[in-house]
């Protein structure tokens, strides 16, 4: 059952994509309406089967207060995100809307966490390291202050269109602490281009930080879920 709606979740995200071409949309927007109903129907029903399920969990036993708390569950309301956007389809006629609720049937994609081995080992996998994971950020977002800044007096002067202030200088700041440079912004006096190597060199070195935690995180896991798992050779009960 959760090899089928892991397929189906993936065909709808196939599905969203193919529908934004007018020519496929045009040959078989009838084909894509009517795999929409019927996903909308099995994610219906998979969603109130959950709900009337729910007391089943000991966090959720109350027959009333139960269901509401599960309600606002982080699944739950990934279930419900997956449905709610084609019901709205049907309430709304501005095509603005309606292709702002088409683009968020892509919800779906969060279900994938329900039925996937690996999102789930992915989330405990951050759900451990999530202390060490905002420090991470949280250097990051200070220096990108920082290094902002000092692009912003070392180049206001010379290039008073493109860091015309500190906000507009965070844009080249993280572009740079990422790797990504695209170009858009860069300096051109000697201090700026300091500042530039400077910020570059520190990029890649906080990158590395989120990269080498996530990595031993997921070591530590894959020990683990391997231990539970291990069989004595002996007597066949689990290690």
């Amino acid at each position: 059952m959760h090899g089928a709606l892991l397929v189906l979740i993936l065909l709808n995200v196939l599905a969203v994509v193919l529908e934004s071409v007018q020519a496929l949309r045009d040959a078989y927007g009838r084909v894509f309406i009517a795999f929409e109903v019927f996903s909308v129907a099995v994610f219906s029903i998979e969603y109130l089967a959950r709900l009337w399920a729910c007391t089943a969990d000991p966090r959720y036993a109350h027959p009333l207060f139960g269901r509401l708390r599960y309600l606002v569950s982080p699944l739950a309301l990934v279930d419900l995100a997956a449905i709610l956007p084609t019901y709205l389809l049907f309430m709304d006629a501005d095509l603005r809307v309606v292709r702002a609720l088409r683009l968020l049937r892509l919800a779906r994609l969060g279900k994938i966490g329900r039925y996937s081995e690996a999102s789930v080992v992915l989330m405990r996998v951050l759900r451990a390291k999530r202390e060490e994971m905002i420090v991470t950020l949280s250097l990051v977002a200070l220096l990108g202050v920082i290094f902002a800044s000092l692009a912003y007096f070392a180049e206001h002067q010379a290039q008073p269109e493109a860091f015309p202030d500190i906000p507009h200088a965070l844009w080249w700041a993280f572009v740079t602490i990422t790797t990504v440079g695209y170009g858009d912004l860069s300096p051109v006096t000697p201090l700026g281009k300091a500042i530039g190597v400077c910020t570059a060199v520190l990029g890649i070195l906080m990158i590395a930080l989120p990269t080498g935690v996530l990595g031993a995180a997921f070591v530590e896991e894959l020990n683990r879920r391997g231990k539970k798992d291990a069989i004595c050779p002996h007597c066949g009960k689990p290690l």
